[in-house]
């Protein structure tokens, strides 16, 4: 099964907590994903490292191919259980999902994970076990393309209680809310935006409690090729276009010169556009063959400044306003956000003098500080990335 998965998540911290308690760590190993999220026993400081560590702990052992049972012993030795309230010092889901299909979930403590199939929920037969003292979850299931699956903390059935909803938001409520949506095919990155704001509604804009959604929507694998950068050498412009139009997926250009190089390469010509729909983003332009072309260093760096704020969890109306608008960087962010899983990177380092910065090291342009920024921010959000340098 050649799939691919399109996670998005975001965490609300709780009420004059600079911290959030919860964590979330997404690994890729050569046949699955993982991903693990913890929520530490109270809030702030103290939560922020018990969770931080069950899912450092966790991953780093589930990497090196531990069995869950060795993990959760691990974790049980380290975090013991609070001597006065008697439970866990921190609670945890752990979804994997490997390259053929199959899939497994653990949870201990945390609210139960909703798998949404063709706009319904699902329910999955799970079996409990006790480990180390331990009531854990276990389920074990086959994916399908279009699934969603959705997992989150317990501030998420908690919000509104003492307010909107004297009672939270039972799990059932959030999963005829997901259905709502997801029937529609709504990207990962919005759903999970969608049930996020409607907890911090519920909380009236003051969580009573670090609240996290992770969304997952299993997808074909989305590629995307980016040329951006003239080479170094000249003799190179065709070896770089080469190897950009010989790899599978979308065609994405960022740059005047780079785009001209890529026409020149095709024999075909540049239709630059005189619209300006941000007056700061210079309009895109059009070449037969090429899916996207836009200007380079200033819609790289507000397309950086976009994944930025979404990967800060900065993700609302507003955010998405701007995402689904019609400049190059918009249009660059959204594809980078919703439509792409792998991402293939093809640079030019040649120095733009235009560009260069007088501050920095007289090698490092400002197109290389924002290639870097955006493979990191890519990267955090589970995207694959690879980079061919020229």
């Amino acid at each position: 099964m050649n799939m691919s998965l399109d996670i998005a998540w975001k965490s609300l911290n709780k009420k004059k907590e600079e911290l959030c308690g919860d964590t979330v760590e997404i690994i890729k190993t050569e046949d699955s994903d993982i991903l693990l999220l913890s929520d530490g026993m109270g809030s702030g400081v103290k939560a922020n490292i018990l969770s931080t560590l069950t899912t450092k702990i966790m991953g780093t052992m589930l990497k090196n191919g531990a069995t869950i049972e060795e993990c959760v012993t691990t974790i049980a030795k380290t975090l013991p259980v609070c001597q006065t309230r008697q439970v866990a010092y921190s609670t945890f889901s752990i979804l994997q999902i490997y390259k053929d299909g199959k899939a497994s979930l653990i949870e201990y403590d945390n609210p139960g994970g909703i798998l949404i199939r063709d706009g319904r929920h699902k329910d999955v037969p799970f079996i409990v076990r006790e480990l180390e003292g331990k009531i854990i979850r276990e389920y074990h299931f086959n994916v399908c393309y279009g699934d969603y699956y959705i997992l989150m903390s317990d501030g998420v059935i908690h919000a509104g209680v003492g307010k909107n909803k004297g009672f939270g938001w039972p799990r059932g409520e959030v999963v005829r809310y997901a259905e709502r949506y997801c029937s529609s095919g709504v990207s990962s990155s919005r759903l999970m935006s969608m049930i996020s704001n409607r907890c911090n509604v519920l909380y009236g804009g003051e969580p009573g409690d670090d609240t996290t959604v992770i969304t997952i929507k299993v997808t074909e694998p989305k590629t995307v090729n980016l040329f951006t950068g003239p080479p170094v050498n000249k003799e190179d412009d065709e070896r770089l276009m080469q190897a950009f139009m010989e790899t599978p997926g979308r065609k994405i250009i960022c740059g005047g010169t780079s785009a001209t190089i890529g026409a020149r390469y095709l024999n075909k010509p540049l239709k630059a556009s005189l619209t300006y729909y941000d007056p700061d983003i210079p309009p895109t332009a059009e070449l037969e063959g090429i899916d996207m072309v836009t200007e380079g260093v200033l819609t790289l760096n507000r397309t950086v400044q976009m994944l930025s704020g979404y990967n800060a969890g900065k993700v609302d109306e507003p955010f998405f306003n701007r995402l689904y608008g019609k400049d190059g960087a918009a249009q660059l962010g959204k594809v980078l956000v919703e439509e792409c899983t792998q991402l293939n990177l093809f640079v030019g380092r040649a120095l733009n003098e235009t560009y260069q910065a007088a501050s920095l090291p007289f090698d490092l342009s400002i197109r290389q500080r924002l290639v870097e920024q955006l493979i990191k921010e890519c990267e955090k959000m589970g995207k694959r990335v690879t980079i061919k340098y020229y």
